[in-house]
């Protein structure tokens, strides 16, 4: 600062770049601080020469910042390594990777969602009983249940769980002698689990020598790059901020490691089951109605159009279009659209990751009710995770179509008809999809409309064409 004469206005200056810097790269300084070694401004002792600086020392700031906590300090972590059978006794060995646990302990096991206590804990070398054990030791445990369980598998306190997912972030460094690119499979080695995932996406490479990023469309050898993995399969892991004993894994491309990665769930929910029904004594309704007799009374098929994209693509604008079209027609139709949504229905959730699958998840089912009374919904929601908009199917699979409205970024940034896309790139809206959070892109869909390259009407009269042709009855204009 003394460089500077102590200026207030270039410390502020530099301090903004500081902070966008590190912004682009998900790094938040915890003190950004003015300092001058030459005559201890500000190391020690708060400086005379700025005044107009509140902030700590960099001796305060240090002793504020929080040691790491230790692996038995965070959430109980057991991989199982393997399950034996020694007499009547099913053995489940394994190291325990973090935490600690404790005979009479209840677990839950992941992905299966399985739960059971620990009756005890088998050690080796050990004379008496063990009652408990901590992170670093290799142990076998018995429990008070005989569970289907098998190497991969993770044990936990039901309070702590790891994240379960099939699509996840991840930071990658790549030593592969061929590059990274999407759509490769590889075998990902996680703790004790290994499963076949392959590359759906690569968002950027990050140059190791001054940390900026460029997109590319391929990793090749010694770079570093962000990308996104999807599993066919549950994977139970988490975030490697959150827990790096279960948060970093290794690829393998035929049989050699070809790269090391960490994970990152920023984006994306958690998709451990949370929504199974809680209410007891429950019966479903049986409908003497029939779908066949509600379409012969409307004169139509009734189902749901899931209308899907990015922000500014022109969901909305479609729907009220379609729907509009289809009364003049005689066709009971009807538009859930996103933001009249969140007035009422999910006007108790925001738009964290869990909140916007939880948004889909009562979307679709009232979509399908809606549908089964005889009406053809049209749904206009950017339901960014794949996840989600194949559970909204699975509620009514025969009567779901989905319709990825498809336009690039730069177009929809370009439209931007809400304004939101600017106060995304200024930060002000956090996990916006397509800037701060992602768009997984339907890879089948029933109908692609690109309002990119179609106008208003052409885009129009594609749909009409589609449900024409799928919601029709014989003999009906």
């Amino acid at each position: 600062m003394d460089l500077v004469d102590h200026a207030e206005s270039r410390f502020r200056e530099v301090a903004d770049e500081v902070r966008k810097y590190l912004g682009s790269m998900g790094i938040t300084p915890a003190h950004i601080l003015p300092v001058s070694a030459r005559h201890g401004d500000g190391l020690a002792n708060k400086s005379d020469n700025m005044p107009w600086f509140e902030g700590p020392t960099l001796i305060a700031a240090l002793d504020e910042l929080q040691a790491k906590p230790l692996p038995v300090e965070l959430p109980l972590r057991f991989p199982v390594q393997d399950v034996y059978k020694f007499d009547e006794r099913r053995i489940i060995a394994g190291r325990i990777e973090s935490g600690r646990l404790s005979v009479g302990d209840e677990l839950l096991f992941s992905p299966t969602n399985a739960t059971a206590r620990v009756k005890s804990i088998e050690a080796w070398s050990v004379d008496g009983p063990v009652m408990s054990a901590s992170a670093g030791q290799s142990i076998g445990i018995t429990l008070d249940d005989q569970l289907f369980l098998e190497r991969g598998h993770v044990a936990s306190h039901r309070s702590e769980p790891p994240v379960e997912t099939n699509v996840f972030r991840a930071r990658i460094f790549w030593l592969g002698r061929s590059p990274l690119e999407v759509g490769r499979r590889y075998k990902m080695k996680l703790a004790t689990m290994e499963h076949t995932v392959e590359v759906q996406a690569i968002e950027q490479v990050i140059d190791v020598a001054d940390l900026s990023q460029r997109p590319a469309d391929r990793i090749e050898r010694n770079e570093v790059g962000e990308i996104i993995l999807r599993a066919r399969a549950k994977l139970a892991l988490d975030s490697f901020v959150d827990n790096p004993r279960l948060g970093r894994f290794v690829l393998i491309d035929g049989y050699d490691m070809a790269g090391g990665g960490l994970v990152s769930m920023e984006g994306f929910p958690d998709q451990r089951a949370r929504n199974e029904p809680t209410s007891q004594n429950i019966t479903a309704v049986e409908h003497r109605v029939t779908s066949d007799a509600r379409w012969q009374a409307n004169g139509h098929k009734s189902g749901v159009l899931w209308l899907t994209g990015l922000s500014g693509a022109g969901k909305s604008t479609l729907a009220v279009e379609l729907e509009q079209a289809l009364f003049r027609k005689g066709w009971q139709a009807y538009v859930l659209d996103g933001d009249n949504i969140r007035f009422g229905l999910s006007a108790d959730l925001g738009f964290a990751p869990e909140d916007r699958a939880e948004n889909i998840r009562r979307v679709g089912e009232v979509a399908a009710l809606f549908a089964r009374a005889g009406i053809l919904v049209i749904t206009a929601f950017i339901s960014p995770y794949r996840e989600d908009r194949d559970r909204a199917r699975s509620v009514a699979p025969e009567l779901f179509h989905e319709v990825h409205v498809k336009a690039d970024l730069s177009v929809c940034e370009g439209r931007d008809p809400k304004g939101l896309y600017k106060k995304a790139r200024k930060g002000e809206i956090s996990d916006f999809t397509g800037i701060s959070a992602p768009y997984e892109a339907p890879s089948a869909p029933e109908l692609e409309v690109d309002t990119g390259a179609l106008s208003l009407n052409e885009s129009i009269e594609q749909l009409l064409g589609y449900v024409e042709a799928n919601f029709g009855l014989n003999g009906r204009d």
